[in-house]
């Protein structure tokens, strides 16, 4: 079954964070940041099996080197706390061929993110043992460019207009005036649909290798599902795992899936329950309508016979009483049915 997991967070400098240091992590390649002046290389990060970076048409071709794409990234961010990058991690299917992940991340990253602007750099990892967690980073760039390549500010200042469409004079002399962003790539919205669109396209590759499974990434909860989520373990939790030591993260998904599989034999049992309470509601049904039907034909025959015995009993009457006794037999008969059905 596909993981669902993708996850979006933002390269912060208010964070000690680095977006050359992120390009490195995910490329596995050592590259040195003009901000602090130090190298940034992981060795130790194995499976790194492709990697790549997408310009949009008004992008400058030397941004196609990793080092200098994003030394001038962070260059053009002056503030303590700038936004240097977005980054995400997306899980791929691990039921498509591997010669199709890089072409499943790079349609996805032109559809969704360059062909708006961005600069996406992406690469592929699947690490030990190989298609048991293929995985993809990317990094995009917070900014516009200009048709000339040149980034753009973040935001703008714009005047506020009166009834008139007269600028506004504050008190202090200034113009009453808000800022507004260049681009809305940060708007909330987005998370939605690109991660619909990671679905979508997920699931249209794993159509055509004619494959049953589906990526869903609503929540359980949206999806319907009484199934709690597990925590997400993170690369060093999980190499910890591996190597036998037990986390509180561990342990905690280890119980959560323990009380899932409980729930669900809960509500099967409940599930069965239902079927059984059902089947003997159809049963007792069927008992009651049988014996309704014997009774209907119990009671002619209980008269039938009322009707011999009386006729037995006038066997040496004359012929007029033999009548009479038996259409005053016929008379109570029909008193007594038209009781009953009262």
């Amino acid at each position: 079954m596909p993981c669902p997991h993708n996850e979006i967070t933002i390269v912060q400098r208010s964070q000690r964070q680095s977006a050359v240091a992120a390009a490195a992590y995910q490329s596995g390649e050592k590259l040195f940041c003009e901000y602090d002046q130090q190298v940034k290389h992981y060795p130790e990060k194995r499976g790194i099996v492709h990697n790549e970076i997408l310009l949009p048409p008004n992008a400058p071709q030397e941004y196609a080197d990793r080092n200098t794409l994003w030394n001038a990234a962070e260059a053009v961010e002056k503030q303590w706390n700038s936004q240097l990058a977005r980054r995400w991690v997306l899980t791929i299917p691990r039921e498509i061929p591997p010669d199709q992940y890089a072409v499943l991340v790079r349609e996805f990253c032109e559809q969704q993110f360059v062909s708006k602007g961005m600069i996406a750099d992406f690469a592929i990892h699947d690490p030990h043992p190989p298609g048991h967690n293929p995985h993809a980073h990317v990094l995009l760039t917070m900014r516009a460019m200009d048709e000339h390549g040149k980034w753009l500010p973040k935001s703008r200042k714009v005047y506020d207009l009166d009834e008139n469409g007269e600028r506004i004079k504050l008190p202090s002399g200034r113009w009453k005036s808000h800022k507004e962003d260049t681009v809305d790539w940060n708007d909330q919205k987005y998370c939605e649909i690109w991660r619909h669109e990671w679905e979508v396209i997920q699931n249209r590759y794993l159509e055509a290798n004619d494959r049953p499974e589906r990526v869903d990434l609503r929540s359980y909860a949206r999806q319907g599902l009484d199934i709690v989520p597990t925590v997400h373990e993170g690369a060093a939790v999980r190499q910890m795992e591996k190597r036998g030591i037990q986390t509180n993260i561990g342990n905690l998904n280890r119980e959560i899936r323990v009380a899932n599989r409980l729930m669900k034999s809960i509500r099967q049992l409940i599930q069965n329950l239902k079927g059984w309470i059902t089947e003997l509601g159809e049963k007792r049904k069927e008992l009651l309508a049988q014996k309704a039907a014997e009774e209907a034909t119990l009671l002619p025959n209980l008269l039938m016979k009322y009707m011999e015995i009386r006729k037995e009993e006038r066997k040496d009457w004359t012929r007029a009483g033999q009548n009479r006794g038996t259409s005053q037999d016929l008379k109570a008969v029909s008193e007594a049915l038209s009781y009953l059905r009262q």
